[in-house]
């Protein structure tokens, strides 16, 4: 679906267009996007919560305290889990709050706290509209980057008729989708991700492996794509559905793996090496079932390609390597050590007996040491969060990150 994973927060403030945003937020639904609802006070006067709870299945945000609910950071929450903010209507009053900075209400509060995407569909008298103040206003936010949905001209419900009405569902749904497309800061970049185990035949039956599920660099294909990329994902075998807008190149073998990465590495911007292949592969597989005895099985084994080595004196100035480190022991020194032999950029390393952390699970502790010394940890977390803030580092953005190593 055009939004699948995307997550929308869609801002209604008072005005009788809001009565439209419920039909946007179905149409953002269908499309496979999360939305969460936050209203103004006047807003929630037009259409009722309910409403969009309704179509939303999400808990409609109003009041920045609100009873008997955790408010502590919310609107940080809301500002960092947001792919994009829609605002529809957008009233006079919301526009001139945040050009300047105000922030009366939740609503208000959660754009300014966030660096998303922010689209905006104006909805007001025709008089209002042209309000000099209010085209200051239109124009300052423009400068600074906010998307604007055209207004359309017709009859108001003050039965005037100009400029002012809010752009239908449909036309505004289209400018999310062109806007998601299209903006970001790996727009036009290619990258290459690798995710899962690889097998190694020992016989034709059974095979060596590990427990690496590819839920890691799954979701850093998926936030590589949000953040505009044109993303090839190289998997191992995985339990996983392959994410929309992304090219699969399935593998099995780490031989297989190394190719796949190889044929493509000459003209990506990024490569990040987020699977698990084997070390190992038996010296010579059987052709045929071993049959279980008594006296047991000798298994020879010789070492795979190491797919980074491989690609050390490839590696141009423009393009930049994110490796993975799966450490039991001296994790930061061991990483260190992989970062400079293998001429990586950046390089991630989480510990293997640390629950919660490594394989077969949803989440993920991790550090990002950077070729230059710097590093940073990021805190125990669902995975699709940590690989947003790994991308937020790598491209130079060390806000969202906690805490340093």
């Amino acid at each position: 679906m055009v939004l699948s994973h995307r997550k929308i927060v869609l801002g209604v403030t008072g005005g009788i267009a809001a009565y439209k945003s419920a039909y946007l937020a179905r149409l953002l639904i269908k499309a496979g996007a999360e939305v969460q609802v936050i209203m103004t006070r006047a807003g929630a006067k037009f259409v009722t919560p309910l409403t969009f709870e309704s179509l939303t299945g999400r808990s409609v945000a109003v009041e920045m305290f609100a009873e008997n609910t955790f408010v502590g950071t919310r609107h940080i929450d809301f500002a960092e889990w947001a792919d994009l903010i829609v605002v529809a209507p957008a009233t006079a009053d919301f526009i001139a709050q945040i050009a300047n900075g105000f922030c009366p209400e939740l609503l208000s509060t959660v754009v300014c706290a966030s660096n998303r995407p922010l689209l905006l569909a104006p909805a007001m008298n025709d008089v209002m509209w042209e309000n000099p103040a209010v085209q200051t206003n239109v124009e300052t936010l423009k400068n600074r980057g906010v998307f604007f949905a055209n207004v359309g001209i017709g009859e108001m419900a003050c039965r005037s008729f100009g400029p002012g009405r809010m752009a239908e569902p449909d036309e505004i749904f289209e400018h999310i989708a062109s806007i998601i497309g299209k903006s970001g800061p790996l727009k036009d970049k290619k990258v290459i991700i690798t995710a899962g185990p690889c097998r190694e035949a020992i016989d034709p039956v059974r095979y060596i492996s590990n427990r690496s599920s590819g839920k890691m660099g799954f979701a850093l294909a998926i936030e590589a794509e949000k953040l505009g990329a044109d993303v090839t994902l190289i998997s191992g075998p995985t339990a996983l559905l392959n994410p929309d807008r992304v090219t699969v190149v399935n593998t099995e073998t780490t031989a297989e793996m190394a190719q796949a990465v190889q044929s493509h590495f000459a003209n990506a911007d990024y490569l990040v090496m987020a699977a698990a292949p084997a070390d190992f592969t038996p010296t010579k597989p059987f052709d045929q079932k071993v049959k279980k005895n008594d006296s047991g099985m000798a298994l020879e084994l010789s070492p795979t390609i190491d797919i980074l080595k491989s690609l050390k004196d490839k590696k141009t100035s423009g393009q930049t390597i994110i490796g993975f480190a799966l450490e039991t022991e001296y994790v930061l020194d061991n990483a260190k050590k992989k970062l400079a032999d293998k001429n990586l950029d950046f390089i991630v390393v989480n510990d293997a007996l640390e629950a919660g952390a490594a394989f077969d699970s949803d989440t993920n502790r991790v550090v990002i040491i950077a070729k230059d010394g710097r590093s940073t940890e990021l805190k125990k977390a669902d995975k699709d969060v940590i690989a947003r803030n790994i991308w937020e580092y790598v491209l130079g953005d060390g806000r969202r990150t906690e805490g340093t190593a």
